[in-house]
């Protein structure tokens, strides 16, 4: 089929994009940079059916059945999702699974061919944006779901996905992604987090705890004491946890508001959508760590409110910079993480899901073996880290831009970021042979000036600086940045695989 689909059509064919679904074959094709819908349908009348009439062109006859080519814009996207259910997102469950952002819109395809190579076992997330990030980008949620439609259809995966609308803060913010047909929704009531807690003296904090708002947890300030001060809580392989008087303030002042701000952010979700959705509550992105009495506090408040989750991310100790390894005593988090995972299983079935995950290498084999299947792992900067890095090798003179605007822009950029690279570490661009920039990517310091930066370099001159250069490069030049996502996503991927 594919040498007839290329003789008759006159275009590349991506062959794993070749497939049947009510009497039509659909197949995705390229001329240049751009991509197409293709059909070949039993008559004209399916073929209209199956991508409108608007800009369709008619390339020819195969065994006398027309063959149609259409855009690869958001309408036909949508018709692709109801003819191809593999191509639409799905509910994962408590499968061992990992978030895969793309701020691009390109990198579907690689990461197809990371979890190809290493993730058998683990569902991924190929749809996957922040609120933060699609306002940086100046994307749309339903642009992110459709170019995991397309980078699906083109690669050819058969084995489903979900697509996370990540850190959902407001009401409209579940309006918008709800419409774009996300699945899994991540609510992020960091917002709402009293970091001051941990460091309040007995005054203060008895003041803080008497001025919560009790009325978003349905039920008073002594119920909840009676609740948990002075308790002990059994834990599923571990040592119980112990919420003294003191504790439970720290927990009720640290946490309370952000609890009531979760549970009102699910009611309005279950009021909105008209489909099975699931939930993930993210308190990964505060200063002070999440200790595992108050992560027990947290879930055991939300499961009393009635908040159903899949996956609860906790602040860990240490650093999750973004791009970098994990940054602590890897002792210590072992640890910790331990009595996070008997909390997990005592309160689950839900997973823990580990953010700002990328890159943190030295800490997914303890992941994998403490809390085994039950782990959800986001990543989103790596990704354009090695788009970045294929830049570096399609067009040196194109990465020297980006580098250097990046070494300038990273101090302002920084501010909304748990980043630590020093620019004194990073030479001008001028200093580095052509041979030696896709390397800089490996660089502390390198990364995360990159990392940080994407929105000012994705929206330089309204996307004229930097922006258009990049997808040009990228999508006339698509297999090296396919090869460099796949090999770099693979290494996260694996260690889970294998716990799987």
């Amino acid at each position: 089929m594919i040498d007839t689909l290329r003789k008759t059509t006159g275009l590349d064919i991506y062959e794993p994009s070749i497939c049947q679904a009510g009497g039509v074959t659909y197949f995705l094709a390229r001329r240049g940079r751009e991509k197409l819908l293709g059909h070949v349908a039993p008559s004209e009348r399916q073929c209209d059916a199956a991508c409108g009439r608007d800009d369709v062109e008619r390339a020819g006859t195969i065994d006398g059945r027309p063959v149609c080519l259409a855009p690869c814009n958001a309408a036909n996207a949508a018709r692709v999702r109801r003819a191809l259910p593999f191509t639409a997102p799905k509910l994962l469950g408590l499968a061992t699974s990992v978030g895969l952002g793309d701020r691009l819109g390109l990198a579907t395809p690689g990461h197809v061919a990371a979890m190809r190579d290493a993730g058998a076992g683990v569902a991924p997330i190929y749809a996957q944006q922040s609120i933060r990030e699609l306002a940086r980008t100046r994307r749309r949620p339903q642009d992110v779901m459709d170019a995991a439609t397309w980078g699906v259809l083109q690669a050819g995966w058969r084995d489903g996905f979900g697509a996370d609308a990540d850190h959902l803060q407001k009401p409209e913010d579940i309006d918008r992604t709800v419409a774009a047909g996300f699945t899994f929704f991540t609510i992020d009531p960091g917002a709402h987090v009293n970091d001051a807690a941990d460091t309040m003296d007995a005054a203060a904090l008895k003041a803080a705890l008497a001025a919560v708002d009790c009325e978003p947890l349905a039920a008073s300030l002594d119920d909840l004491t009676r609740r948990y001060a002075g308790r002990e809580f059994p834990l599923d392989g571990d040592e119980p946890i112990h919420l003294d008087e003191e504790g439970f303030a720290r927990a009720a002042v640290k946490y309370a508001p952000a609890i009531g701000h979760v549970a009102a952010m699910y009611r309005h979700l279950s009021e909105t959508i008209d489909r099975p959705f699931e939930l993930e509550v993210s308190v990964d992105e505060t200063d002070a760590p999440t200790t595992p009495a108050e992560h027990y506090y947290f879930a055991a408040e939300l499961r009393r409110l009635g908040v159903q989750w899949v996956s609860l991310a906790p602040r860990f100790i240490g650093r999750f910079e973004k791009g970098v390894d994990y940054i602590g005593d890897v002792d210590a988090f072992r640890a910790s993480f331990a009595r996070h995972a008997a909390v997990m299983r005592t309160l689950g079935p839900y997973k823990i899901s580990i953010h700002s995950g990328s890159d943190k290498f030295s800490i997914y084999p303890i992941v994998a073996e403490l809390a085994g299947e039950r782990v959800h792992l986001k990543t989103a900067g790596t990704s354009y880290l090695e788009a970045v890095r294929a830049i570096a090798r399609i067009d040196p003179a194109l990465f020297r831009e980006i580098y250097d605007f990046a070494r300038a822009r990273y101090d302002e950029d920084r501010r909304t970021y748990h980043v630590s690279a020093d620019m004194s570490k990073v030479p001008p661009a001028d200093a580095l042979n052509d041979d030696a920039l896709a390397d800089r990517i490996d660089d502390f310091h390198t990364r995360q000036a990159l990392h940080v930066t994407f929105g000012s370099v994705l929206t330089a001159d309204d996307g004229a600086r930097f922006a258009l250069r990049i997808y040009e490069a990228l999508e006339t030049c698509e297999q090296p940045h396919y090869d460099a996502l796949a090999a770099h996503l693979a290494r996260h991927i694996a260690p889970f695989a294998q716990a799987g």
